[in-house]
């Protein structure tokens, strides 16, 4: 997606009729360059940080659900080079990626990890350069709360806000993350967005001249947007 942000990103799957933008709630940048924190990481970071490429994703359930199917590959192995491993876990607070798997995954080639869940062992992931979104963090690991039962399938990322639409992340579909947040773009939408995203960066600029010119910003929105 070139260089748009995330917020771009979203304005423009808004524009296209997308009803929650392909934002996938809560999820924030946890490593390299945990904001909060006086590490340093090991590689490129800090608040430039931004990952993207298609989505390998991975569904976990509870670690007694009998009825849930079981991978034959350990879904850290089957990582894809050139991807980003989009994880949806069940509401607990127990992590289902620790510093590991980090070190696995990049072994693979992946570009970082999306968790709509929990992590751990935060070191450990900044001192891989392995870059880390999920919802927050716990001591806690997999194992006796959590497994892993299907790759590579369609996942449906639902928040604690039922009142917020579950985003859809197929395998392949285009994610992006930075500093802003993650989002999810369909794989048959990419130009569609790439081209809103042009369009809107180029009023976004002459909104920022004018404004910076001492021009108010009702004015200045009135007349280019």
């Amino acid at each position: 997606m070139d260089d748009y942000s995330t917020c771009e990103i979203s304005d423009a799957l808004i524009k296209l009729g997308s009803k929650h933008g392909g934002h996938l709630p809560d999820i924030y940048c946890i490593s390299p360059g945990a904001a909060g924190t006086n590490r340093t990481p090991s590689s490129d970071a800090g608040p430039g940080i931004r990952i993207e490429g298609p989505a390998y994703t991975v569904k976990m359930v509870l670690f007694d659900d009998e009825t849930a199917p079981k991978p034959t590959t350990h879904f850290v192995d089957g990582a894809k080079d050139g991807h980003i491993i989009v994880i949806d876990a069940p509401p607990v607070k127990s992590a289902v990626w620790g510093g590991l798997m980090s070190y696995g995954a990049r072994a693979r080639g992946a570009k970082g990890v999306v968790i709509s869940g929990r992590c751990r062992d935060v070191v450990e992931h900044e001192e891989a350069g392995f870059p880390v979104f999920a919802r927050g963090q716990s001591t806690l690991g997999q194992k006796p709360f959590t497994r892993p039962s299907a790759l590579d399938i369609p996942l449906k990322i639902v928040c604690s806000d039922d009142e917020w639409p579950a985003v859809l992340v197929r395998p392949g579909d285009w994610i992006v993350a930075d500093v802003d947040g993650v989002v999810v773009v369909p794989v048959e939408m990419m130009e569609q967005v790439r081209n809103a995203c042009k369009r809107s960066r180029e009023v976004d600029e002459l909104c920022k001249t004018a404004i910076q010119a001492g021009n108010g910003v009702a004015a200045t929105f009135a007349k280019y947007r």
